[in-house]
This record gives structure tokens, sequence and C-alpha cells, in this order.
């Protein structure tokens, strides 16, 4: 819309914030009115809206919809309300982060502490060998408490339900992976740790350095999970007739290559920043989610190097 860069005739400029009505004064002020302006028409009348440019409109601060570090193009990222915004997510995610691997950090120790005694005490490993009862009580226990704080977000939010559920959770698996090792020699437990530490660091270090979305690729994960339940099926199956060795490193070489890629999933879930996210009041599934892909690498690493005694 274009202005004119005069006034027109007939208007007096004395106050150009009232411009003449349509069509101007005609010959000047009003007779019997000299030296002023003329009164306002009655109620109901009124002059035209005054011309000019529109009246700047203050912008909306822009909300995060979601817990992660970026927002996208779209927010307003000079003003001093996205930044402090921003640095309050970051805080957040922090938080949550760090209370995930403590967590973790907790459930890694008591896992090791359990593989150790069912590993270097000799009674315990022989009571286990002896009783294979044991491993398929500690696996109906692990799989029941890791269907309810997966399935059930009631407990697995609620304080100190979901501490309870998780420390159950965690000393099932540790026994039910100790009673693993304790097929195995001690040389190849150890080896096995070690390649496990280094792998999940490995992952870790990746996960937080790469561009890689692990997240947007859910469907292929879900295939993956699908493929190493079929796989392990079928495997169980055959060994229960007869015990092949290429079939059974076939699936343990598979579940340990699925389930690091499943780590990465999983701490990229947890550090934020990608297309799915963890929101910060789920640490107790953060940390249940990376500690069974770190305890699954463990056994299946186990299965490839280790030797039965």
């Amino acid at each position: 819309m274009s202005y004119p860069s005069a006034p027109p005739p007939g208007y007096d400029d004395r106050n150009p914030l009232h411009p003449p009505p349509h069509g101007g004064y005609a010959g000047g002020y009003p007779t019997g009115h000299p030296g002023a302006y003329p009164q306002p028409p009655p109620y109901g009348g009124g002059y035209p809206q005054p011309g000019g440019y529109p009246q700047p409109v203050p912008a909306m601060p822009t909300f995060p919809m979601s817990f992660g570090d970026s927002y996208g193009s779209g927010g307003t990222e000079g003003t001093e309300a996205f930044s402090s915004g921003d640095w309050d997510n970051k805080k957040v995610r922090h938080a949550f982060i760090r209370k995930v691997y403590s967590i973790i950090s907790v459930q890694l120790l008591v896992t090791v502490g359990i593989i150790a005694i069912f590993t270097f005490v000799t009674p315990v490993s022989s009571f286990v060998r002896r009783n294979v009862a044991v491993y398929y009580v500690s696996y109906a226990v692990f799989l029941v408490t890791y269907l309810v704080l997966v399935c059930c977000e009631g407990p697995r939010r609620r304080f100190p339900w979901n501490i309870i559920l998780l420390s159950v959770f965690t000393l099932a698996m540790g026994f039910m992976t100790g009673t693993i090792s304790s097929m195995y020699s001690t040389k190849a437990v150890l080896l096995a740790m070690i390649i496990t530490t280094i792998v999940a660091m490995i992952v870790t270090i990746f996960c937080f350095q790469t561009k890689v979305d692990f997240t947007s690729c859910a469907g292929l994960f879900c295939v993956l999970g699908i493929v190493v339940m079929v796989t392990g099926i079928i495997t169980a199956i055959v060994l229960s007739f007869k015990y092949v060795y290429w079939l059974h490193m076939l699936y343990a070489a598979i579940g340990a290559i699925v389930f690091t890629l499943f780590l990465a999933y999983d701490t990229q879930l947890v550090l934020g920043n990608r297309k799915h996210t963890i929101s910060p009041e789920e640490y107790v599934y953060g940390a249940l989610k990376i500690y069974t892909d770190i305890v699954y690498i463990f056994t299946f690493l186990l299965q490839i190097i280790g030797s039965r005694d």
C-alpha cells in the first residue's frame, strides 16, 4: 500500500494526526469558526481510522513442546525468554541423565557382585549347576517385574513402588545372569565383562557425538526385536533335541549385534535432542532399558567367547 508524499488540498497540517474526512474540507474551515478545527460529528459517525503503518504487535513467547535441547528452527532464538527456557530445560535433561546413569551404576554393581559370587564361590556355583530350576524361578521373577515396569505407567512413576519393583527386577536379573555365568569358565566371564564394558562406553560416547538419529528408526528396531525373538525360539527348539554349535553361535552373534543397536537407541532416548525422547519423569524406565541392553550384550558375548566347563 502506497502513501501520498504531501497532504491533500485544503488540509491544515497543524495537526497531522487528524486527517480530513473523505473528500477534505471544501474551502478550508467552516464559516463562523475562523481559526478553529471543525467539531466532530455526532456519535455514531466519526472520522475514518487514521492511516499509516500498522502498529507493531509484541511476539508471543515460544515454549518447547518436548524436553530436548533443540526446538526446531521456528523459535525466537534471539529473545531472552527463549534462552532462559532453553537453559531451564537443559538443566532438567542433565539432572535426568545423571539420575538415570546413577541408577544404572548401582544396578551394574549389584549384578557384578552377584556374578562374582556365582563364579568364584564354588559351593554356590555347584548348587546352581545341580538345581537348574533356580534359573527358571529367577527368570520368571525377572519377566513379571519387567512387564509391570514397562507396561504399567502408574507403578513405574509412583514412589516407592517404582524403586521396589526396580530393585526386585535388578536382583532377579542379576541372579539369572549369575546362574548363566556359573556355567562358563572364569576366564570367559571376565573377558565378556571387559568387552561389554568397552562396547557400552563406545556406544555411549558415540551417541553423545553423532548426528545420526537412531530414534527415527523405531520401526526398524521393532523388526530387529522380532528377528531376535523368532531366532531365539527356533534355536531353543532345535537345541532341545540336538546341540548345533553353529546355530548357537549364530543366534548369539545376532543377539549381541541387535542389543548393541538397542543400546544406542535407548541411550539416545535418554539423552534427548532427537526425534523421540523420554520424559524426565521416566528415569526408572530409562535406567531399566539401558541396564537390560547391557546385561543382554554380556550374556550373548559370554555364549560366543565362553567354553562350558
